[in-house]
């Protein structure tokens, strides 16, 4: 289940790199897939943890 979810939140976070480039690229800060590697692995952690609060928060309205 949480590989399953890693992979979902890399697709978000794919989705967009685009723009997160072109963001970057206008602070004249160029943005290659070798440095995007760590940010990515540190979106899913982030991700990973804010899904576990909500399933808990939302377990705590009931």
């Amino acid at each position: 289940m949480q590989h399953e979810k890693s992979m979902e939140f890399l697709q978000i976070a794919m989705k967009y790199v685009p723009e997160a480039k072109e963001e970057m690229e206008k602070a004249g800060i160029e943005l290659s897939p070798e440095m995007l590697q760590p940010f990515m692995t540190l979106f899913t952690k982030v991700m990973a943890e804010a899904y576990e609060l909500g399933k808990t928060d939302a377990g705590s309205d009931s």
